[in-house]
């Protein structure tokens, strides 16, 4: 029989934890709100946000809800302008690479974002990580649990919200973090089998992007076109996967809040359809528009 969260709420840690999300949604009065205790009632269920939507909350629990000031301003947008889009098709012809790195200069000093088309990965391999991390989130709650952790030393790290704990509200989804500690690292028995070939093969493209984006950001600076890869600015990398289970509340929620990336470079992949994410430019947010088989470079802390 299919386990789901839901036929869990008669043990007595999940039904604590719908007793206060009832007592305390985002709507209600704070009745002797407990923010500590409610975040590590919703942590050790082990089921992820996932895991609330299909217990069939109608409200959202008070850990989810957004400040009022921040509700004002969230999601307000201009779709009058976009990141750059870069075509890489011409990256091994002098002329092209050429104008290839001048493009990716501008685009890293004006914005830190740029979208690149025509890198080599085919829509079905990105295709195929997208539907990967859908199953694995969408499997039967027990085999995502074997993978729950916030242990940073653990290969495959599943859980909601990396600041759960420290954040002022939590995020609405899910995460599962798989590590690729060197270009060919063994052990792929340690991956959940319903993304485990997707990621490894999805993977095995990305290394060699971000090595061709480290080529071309050592140009930009003035450098011999390996520098950066001598000095291992790509030697390893993480897949942090995030899955956005459908909300309740959505007005009063956010999947991701306003940041930066600490890391050295950041290529993101976005599921089709689904305009979600913005870039701040010039003190406006930008949306960025899914365009069909590219992917978003973002240009990380530590490189800037």
């Amino acid at each position: 029989m299919k386990v789901t969260f839901s036929n869990y709420f008669n043990q007595s840690k999940y039904s604590k934890l719908l007793a206060m999300a009832k007592q305390n949604d985002a709507s209600g009065v704070d009745q002797h709100y407990d923010r500590m205790k409610m975040l590590e009632a919703f942590d050790e269920t082990n089921a992820g946000v996932k895991g609330l939507v299909d217990s069939g909350l109608q409200k959202i629990p008070k850990i989810f809800a957004r400040p009022s000031n921040e509700l004002t301003t969230n999601g307000k947008s201009t779709q009058e302008i976009q990141i750059p889009v870069i075509d890489l098709s011409d990256i091994l012809k002098p002329e092209g690479r050429k104008r290839i790195v001048e493009d990716v200069k501008d685009a890293s000093e004006t914005w830190g974002f740029f979208q690149v088309v025509n890198h080599g990965i085919s829509t079905a391999v990105l295709d195929g990580m997208i539907e990967g991390i859908k199953k694995f989130n969408e499997q039967d709650v027990e085999e995502k649990k074997k993978y729950y952790t916030r242990d940073l030393k653990q290969r495959v790290r599943y859980h909601s919200s990396y600041d759960l704990f420290t954040s002022k509200t939590a995020s609405w989804r899910d995460t599962i973090i798989i590590a690729f500690p060197g270009p060919d690292p063994t052990h792929h028995h340690e991956l959940p089998a319903t993304c485990r070939e997707s990621s490894v093969e999805y993977s095995k493209h990305i290394e060699i992007l971000g090595n061709d984006l480290l080529g071309l950001l050592s140009e930009v600076l003035g450098l011999e076109t390996d520098h950066l890869k001598k000095m291992d600015c790509f030697k390893g990398h993480r897949l942090h996967c995030h899955y956005y289970p459908a909300c309740p509340e959505p007005e009063l929620a956010i999947g991701t809040t306003e940041h930066s990336d600490p890391g050295f470079l950041t290529i993101l992949l976005q599921s089709q359809g689904i305009s979600a994410l913005q870039v701040l430019y010039q003190g406006q947010w930008v949306d960025v528009e899914p365009t069909e088989g590219g992917l978003v470079i973002n240009i990380g802390d530590l490189l800037q």
